[in-house]
């Protein structure tokens, strides 16, 4: 369908992105018997948006179930959610969300998803997390082709600019479309846009002149325009702009669209070191991977938002590496040389750590024994003396994932409006409301999680309004 024809319709569902969250709602709106049209702002070779880089979906289960081992009950995905989030969180969303997460893998499936037993060096998440075989690339490909399959009407290359609110009533959408001008109506609609991390004015807005050293991991389309246009309509918003989904990357890794093979995994297993060559912080503090998304963070507060990963021979078959190669050198003074950092206070560095540490039995699956004892910053597993050559470094940037400002919604995924009342007509899922759960933190696999759940919600709720 053309976009001048997509324009003379008034569809039952409109759906703004085309990431995970979005044609879940698409799909399941359709199911429901709805009229359902879904804008992609990205063309179809990007189409997608973060969901592309992704690999996994966390979900709950009380048994072996699938690609998932053991068991994973909802007391337990709660603690695991609430030591990340700090309690920054909504516990009530978040248990909804845990709890469906549960029938999520089962439904993903019947909608042409295909999963795999988790590989080696993957954050040792084979009980907690069902892996996408083919990774998210693959589960958007289903998705679309499920979507394309029940009618859903799919305009790429078209972004968003405006949803007119009047009362809490979404009366109509303002778009471009492949350059032309657009104006859409339908019953309801759901935003499934994302955050605004790869809005370079706002993130500087948020993190002053430390924004331009940040790297993007995924789409370069997510500027958070809908986001800011709703928040100046009166939408109630949620979480804070400066916090978000941040991990240490490559420092080499492109500005845009880099994904999960830029990521460095090697943190637990070394000493990290900023550009005087000084450890900052615990790098054994938990398992990876309810720490992993704290480094971004880290990184990011350091001068000049740079750091190095500092490891040893034995240290480098136990984690996945990125795909630039490492920086090797047969002497700790020569690496310091090739990293950029003073050979002098690097070896001081590592001698005072190797000095410190307590020998142990090593485990990298689990939390150790092995720590070290009057140092400070701490590192209190997986500590080993870096000793054996070659001496391997890797340079570390913040990696932005995904923003945390948000709009509020209810447990019906109604975007809420700044004087409690859920907006008329008005749905959102995904990163767009994620703040919700995630005030500050992340457990991995966890944003799949919410934009499924919440994806299906408002699809469902936007479909029933419809037909109402």
């Amino acid at each position: 369908m053309l976009a001048a024809e997509v324009e003379t319709e008034t569809w039952d569902v409109l759906v703004v992105g085309g990431g995970n969250a979005a044609l879940c709602a698409a799909i399941t709106a359709r199911e429901a018997g709805a009229r359902v049209v879904l804008l992609e702002h990205a063309p179809p070779a990007f189409r997608g948006g973060n969901s592309r880089h992704t690999r996994n979906l966390r979900a709950m289960h009380d048994a072996p179930h699938g690609v998932l081992v053991d068991t994973y009950g909802e007391d337990e995905y709660w603690d695991d959610l609430l030591r990340v989030t700090g309690g920054a969180t909504d516990e009530h969303l978040a248990r909804m969300t845990i709890r469906a997460s549960a029938a999520a893998p089962a439904w993903m499936t019947a909608r042409g998803v295909n999963f795999q037993p988790s590989l080696t060096g993957t954050l040792s998440l084979g009980r907690t997390n069902a892996f996408f075989l083919g990774g998210g690339k693959a589960l958007v490909n289903a998705y679309f082709a499920t979507a394309e399959r029940l009618g859903v009407t799919i305009l790429y290359d078209t972004e968003v600019t405006s949803i007119t609110l009047d009362d809490g009533f979404a009366r109509e959408v303002t778009a471009v479309s492949r350059g032309f001008p657009l104006t859409l109506r339908a019953r309801a609609v759901v935003v499934a846009s994302g955050g605004f991390q790869a809005n370079a004015a706002w993130m500087r807005e948020s993190w002053g002149e430390a924004a331009d050293n940040f790297i993007i991991r995924g789409t370069p389309y997510a500027q958070g325009t809908v986001l800011r246009d709703l928040l100046g309509q009166g939408v109630q918003h949620v979480g804070d702009a400066t916090q978000c989904h941040a991990v240490a990357i490559d420092a080499r890794a492109p500005k845009y669209d880099g994904g999960i093979v830029t990521r460095l995994d090697c943190v637990p297993f070394s000493i990290v070191v900023d550009r005087d060559a000084q450890r900052f912080y615990d790098e054994g503090e938990d398992v990876w991977p309810k720490r992993y998304a704290i480094w971004g963070r880290l990184v990011a507060q350091r001068p000049g938002q740079i750091a190095y990963s500092i490891i040893d021979a034995k240290a480098e078959p136990l984690f996945m590496p990125s795909v630039f190669p490492a920086i090797r050198a047969d002497t700790i003074a020569e690496l310091a040389r090739q990293l950029g950092l003073n050979p002098a206070a690097l070896e001081a560095t590592v001698k005072t750590y190797n000095a410190a540490v307590v020998p142990g039995v090593f485990d990298s699956s689990k939390l150790d024994f092995c720590r070290t004892e009057g140092l400070d910053p701490p590192k209190t597993h997986w500590a080993r003396a870096i000793d054996t050559p070659p001496f391997i470094g890797y340079p570390l940037r913040p990696g932005i994932t995904f923003t945390y400002l948000g709009v509020q919604v209810n447990d019906r995924a109604q975007v809420l409006m700044q004087d409690g009342r859920p907006a008329a007509n008005l749905w959102a899922s995904g990163e767009i409301m994620a703040g919700n759960i995630l005030g500050q933190g992340y457990l991995a696999g966890f944003g799949m999680t919410i934009g499924t759940v919440f994806g299906r919600l408002a699809g469902e709720e936007a479909a029933r309004y419809a037909r109402n």
